[in-house]
């Protein structure tokens, strides 16, 4: 998947769609995006950037519902039992995969109690290090790794977080042994790895890579199986030597299982028109986002390979959260 996020999918409804049973024009009245992620992140970031768009398109407010906790599995649940009739949506992200296979019991089924509606944008992690580990490449860096298990740390915004299993994959696939270091948001990780409390780092290319053109980390490599258009210079994991590794940060939107065909029709098509324009591209790309604006039946097809991928490493490699 090229690139994903979430409120872009409701950029949609700029035309008018008539509900079967009601006879009533959609949207007639304000629509409410649950975001279960804290105000202020990036999820919340790129979610208001595109509710704003599609809420001018639509000529309807939409209004913005952080449901925060369990790793998104509160507010992702409270979506499930909303009324399936367009009028609620979840914002849904990375963990939406992860979720099902970390967390013995979640209060709904990832698969069927949602209509997913478009997978917007996908970013890549940028993988940085402190400048005075002696590792160039990833080749090296693992080198380095294997040769002294659990010694190198490797920072993330949390347990669970997308930074999080992208270091628990590199890790699965190229057999070292790099230790976890969860933090509570990526700021404290950031300042830790710049001061070297931390030997890496997976974070965002947006707040990375000025540190890394001052010389104050050094890059090696994207997560994404194709280089980001925001740093095309950056190798990927997969194409310095660990072959088959491919991490998004994702974002998507779903509605209640049971929202009318024609209402998901109408979310993606205007959705998908919102992404591809250049106002919008632009902002999100300064978010780190890479357009993906698929079909609903591509964003069905991700989820459940995302949910069957993540089970096996989370199975091989014993992950459990802190």
């Amino acid at each position: 998947m090229k690139g994903v996020s979430v409120l872009a999918s409701l950029a949609l409804c700029s035309s008018i769609v008539a509900l079967p049973a009601l006879g009533q024009a959609f949207p007639s009245h304000a629509i409410r995006l649950i975001v279960p992620f804290a105000p202020g992140g990036p999820t919340d970031a790129i979610a208001r950037l595109i509710a704003q768009r599609w809420g001018e398109s639509v000529g309807q407010q939409v209004i913005i519902d952080n449901r925060v906790g369990a790793n998104a599995i509160i507010g992702t649940a409270l979506g499930a039992k909303a009324p399936a009739d367009g009028y609620t949506l979840v914002m849904v992200a990375f963990p939406h995969g992860i979720n099902p296979s970390l967390y013995p019991k979640i209060p709904y089924d990832t698969v069927k109690d949602f209509a997913p509606v478009v997978l917007a944008t996908a970013g890549p992690m940028l993988l940085a290090v402190y400048p005075s580990v002696p590792a160039g490449n990833v080749k090296s860096f693992i080198a380095l790794a294997k040769s002294c298990p659990d010694e190198l740390t490797c920072g993330s915004s949390g347990s669970g977080s997308t930074a999080h299993f992208a270091l628990e994959l590199l890790n699965h696939l190229s057999g070292s042994r790099i230790r976890h270091v969860p933090y509570k948001g990526a700021a404290q990780g950031m300042s830790d790895l710049l001061g070297g409390q931390i030997s890496m780092y997976f974070g965002g290319v947006p707040p990375l890579l000025p540190h890394v053109k001052t010389g104050r980390l050094k890059r090696l490599v994207v997560s994404t199986r194709e280089r980001t258009n925001s740093a095309p210079d950056i190798p990927t994991i997969a194409e310095s030597g660990v072959a088959g590794y491919q991490v998004s940060g994702w974002y998507g939107v779903v509605a209640p299982a049971g929202t009318p065909r024609e209402i998901v029709a109408q979310l993606n098509a205007q959705s998908v028109a919102q992404l591809r324009t250049p106002a919008l591209q632009e902002k999100l790309a300064a978010n780190g986002a890479d357009i993906v604006a698929s079909t609903p039946e591509q964003f069905a097809s991700c989820i459940a390979a995302e949910i069957t991928k993540w089970e096996k490493v989370i199975i091989t490699a014993g992950v459990k959260v802190d």
